[in-house]
Order: C-alpha cells, then sequence, then structure tokens
C-alpha cells in the first residue's frame, strides 16, 4: 500500500504526534497518560487517515499497551479500540476537509463580528452558551437588533491549526448564511498562517453542503475518533 502525504504536514504532525504514515496503521503514543482535546477533555484516541487508507493514530500509554501491534488496517483498529481504550462507546470516521479554494469577499461576504467568548475574559453577552467553551475570539452573526444568527468557533487542536465549529439559528437557516461565516474564518486562519481544516459526519449533507460552497472539497480524507456512550 503506497501512503500520501498531505499538503499540511506541519499541521498533522504537531496534531499527532509524527506524520506521515509509514505504515497502514502508524501508532504514537502520547507522553502523558491522558490523550486531551482541544477543550481539555481526555480523549481516548486521535487519528487521520489519507486517501490510501494509511493512518497515523495517537493514544495515551494504556490504551497503546492494550493494542494488539503491529495493526494490520484501519478497519482492525476501529474493531480493537472500543476494548483498547476499555470504556463503552463506538470507534469510527468522519469526513475531514481541507481549506483549499476559499472563495474571496466579493463572492462570499463578511457576515459576522469577531467577538470574545469567555466570560472571564470579557466575553460579549450577545456570544450563546455553545461558542463560550471555544475561548479567544469567536466570529458571530447578528441581525440589526443585535440577536444572535449565526456563529463559528475555532477549535484549537494545535497553534499550526484551526478547526471549524459552525451552528446557525433554525430562524436564520437556508440563507447561506452558514458558508458566508465558515468563508470567513477561514479566511481569517489562512491570513495568520495556520492550516485549516472542516469535519462533519458522513451522513450530513447539510454539513457537506456548507464545506463544498465555503472552499473545503471533500478529497478522501477521514478523522478517526471514539465516541463514548458513558452516560
Amino acid at each position: 500500500m503506497m501512503c500520501m502525504h498531505s499538503p499540511p504536514d506541519i499541521h498533522l504532525a504537531a496534531w499527532l504526534g509524527a506524520w506521515p504514515p509509514t505504515l497502514p496503521v502508524r501508532v504514537v503514543v502520547d507522553p502523558e497518560p491522558e490523550l486531551l482535546g482541544w477543550d481539555g477533555a481526555a480523549r481516548g484516541v486521535a487519528g487521520v487517515v489519507d486517501p490510501e487508507g494509511c493512518c497515523v493514530v495517537r493514544v495515551p500509554p494504556a490504551v497503546a499497551a492494550r493494542l494488539e501491534q503491529p495493526v494490520p488496517d484501519v478497519a482492525s483498529l476501529l474493531a480493537a479500540l472500543p476494548k483498547a481504550i476499555g470504556g463503552p462507546g463506538t470507534a469510527g470516521t468522519g469526513v475531514l476537509r481541507w481549506a483549499q479554494d476559499v472563495p474571496p469577499q466579493e463572492v462570499l461576504p463578511d457576515v459576522g463580528v469577531w467577538l470574545p467568548a469567555a466570560l472571564a475574559d470579557g466575553g460579549d453577552p450577545r456570544v450563546p452558551a455553545w461558542l463560550r467553551p471555544f475561548g479567544g475570539q469567536v466570529l458571530v452573526a447578528l441581525d440589526p437588533d443585535g440577536r444572535y444568527l449565526g456563529g463559528v468557533g475555532l477549535k484549537r487542536h494545535h497553534e499550526s491549526g484551526r478547526e471549524i465549529a459552525v451552528v446557525t439559528d433554525e430562524r436564520a437557516r437556508g440563507r447561506g448564511l452558514a458558508r458566508r461565516l465558515v468563508a470567513q474564518a477561514a479566511r481569517a486562519v489562512l491570513a495568520q498562517g495556520q492550516a485549516v481544516i472542516y469535519l462533519h459526519a458522513p451522513d450530513n449533507e447539510a454539513s457537506a453542503r456548507v464545506a463544498r460552497a465555503s472552499g473545503f472539497p471533500d478529497t478522501g480524507w477521514q478523522v478517526l475518533g471514539f465516541w463514548s456512550s458513558a452516560p
């Protein structure tokens, strides 16, 4: 199997601890006892699968010790992860998209304002609760009366890159607001010299449409994760 490289190699190496996948499944053992996500919560695994089916997966030491290595392929890894992580849940993949051709402001004009998220940092009261955990500045679209219509938070997996998360209010959907917010946020991240990614479930066609329109094509990349079902 030939394993290909991605354009933002630096971000993948920083996020996963190594890149490229020199084996069909390259297991990276994190030096810390728990693998922490962008929000500080413990994660059992973080991984990326390239279009050729090659994967780099980062796990804490206890999970690595319970994985039989070498892992022959991604399907075997997904089957083994729930037992290795040791908790109820499902290992699976989602669609991972890179910003490749973000439309300019003339095509998708800016529609939001950047506001501080965390109340402790002087956060703006117009920022909804779902955006506050992102910290830093979040992008928010407001109606003429200053009420929230939609917003983007940036997940900071590593200083080399950002992941875009977008949600629009039900009353504002169907207007193209999400794609304008995503494009505006992507332009801002790219201007800082960072990689920018967009993730979504394989069956989320609404999210896929937003991504395509905002300059994030589906080129066969996947994100690999574990979703706990513990109460």
